[in-house]
């Protein structure tokens, strides 16, 4: 039996412990969130609706108290931003408990925050623990799947990476951080806060060249919101036609000028077809497609528990999809 702390109790969590709860071989043990509103309340009752006996605290230190022994791993659920998150990871692993997280910065941070990526690997090899950064996307789709089928090339000229997905069943959260429902001008306005878009997509382009033995030169990133075309009504929101109903970016890796790796996200409410594809051009070149594509939130929440066998088996230090062993079913 795996136990497990949780740390972080919003959609993704709560979703996260539901799967837990029917699995025969990892159990949560404890749960933290920040909000003063949970603690105190049973981590059961909120994810799955049954009393667990585990009461959410607002700190680790308070919840490890409580326990009778350590968990063996950490699920951490919190942030996008690996900045904001190192020093949970810290606060985490002095504990010597092994994290594996959906912080989708943490998927790849070495090429966009070398000296931070190095003092998280530090701290971790310090305490004698593993941590990982994985999820749908980044962490698999885009990235680790994309590597796993270059195994089979000879030779490898460019790839390009399609994910096209209908926001329409998403979590709210998700559709809100893609801008679905808003004006152009206030889609525009949160674009240059920096808090609307798919965080990660650069991040994947640096995994997979790491994979494939690229040394890039130059990595751009565009980002487009995806415009209704007609008003449009679904349960979490309405959309008025010239609104946005979703977002559209489009990264390139580039080797001397030419582009070696294309990584294409759109995410929209309405959109007309689902699919994740694969293409690689090299010696073979074939195209590999997922049609209707993988629903994000069930697949981030399966391949996060799916990863702690990995984590568990790990050297210590800070690891990528790259460097654990392949995650299986965890029963």
């Amino acid at each position: 039996m795996i136990n497990v702390i949780q740390i972080g109790l919003g959609p993704l969590g709560q979703q996260i412990g539901k799967y837990i709860a029917d699995k025969n071989q990892v159990q949560t043990i404890a749960a933290v969130d920040i909000s003063e509103d949970l603690k105190g309340q049973d981590f059961g009752q909120l994810s799955v609706g049954e009393t667990s006996g585990v009461l959410i605290e607002n700190s680790i230190e308070d919840a490890l108290e409580n326990l009778q022994k350590k968990p063996d791993v950490a699920i951490l659920t919190t942030v996008s931003s690996v900045k904001k998150l190192e020093s949970q990871i810290e606060n985490i692993v002095k504990h010597g408990i092994p994290i594996v997280s959906t912080c989708e910065e943490l998927s790849f941070p070495w090429t966009e925050h070398p000296e931070l990526s190095d003092r998280i690997d530090a701290i971790c090899k310090k305490n004698n623990v593993a941590c990982l950064g994985t999820g749908v996307n980044p962490g698999f789709l885009m990235d680790y799947l994309p590597s796993v089928l270059s195994s089979v090339c000879k030779d490898i000229d460019s790839v390009v990476v399609e994910r096209f997905q209908d926001a329409t069943p998403r979590r709210i959260p998700f559709q809100k951080k893609i801008g679905a429902g808003l004006s152009l001008e206030a889609f525009k306005a949160k674009e240059q806060t920096g808090t609307l878009r798919h965080v990660g997509l650069k991040e994947s382009v640096y995994f997979l060249a790491q994979c494939i033995g690229l040394k890039l030169d130059n990595v751009t990133e565009d980002l487009n919101p995806v415009l209704a075309e007609e008003d449009i009504s679904v349960s979490s929101m309405d959309i008025k036609k010239g609104d946005a109903r979703g977002v559209e970016q489009i990264s390139h890796g580039y080797v001397d000028g030419t582009c070696k790796i294309k990584m294409h996200f759109k995410a929209a409410i309405g959109e007309p077809r689902s699919f994740d594809r694969v293409t690689i051009k090299g010696v073979p070149s074939f195209v590999s497609e997922i049609d209707r594509g993988i629903n994000g939130d069930i697949a981030t929440c399966a391949i996060t528990v799916n990863s702690l066998k990995s984590i568990l088996k790990a050297t210590p230090g800070l690891h990528t999809m790259s460097t654990v062993s392949v995650p299986g079913y965890l029963n």
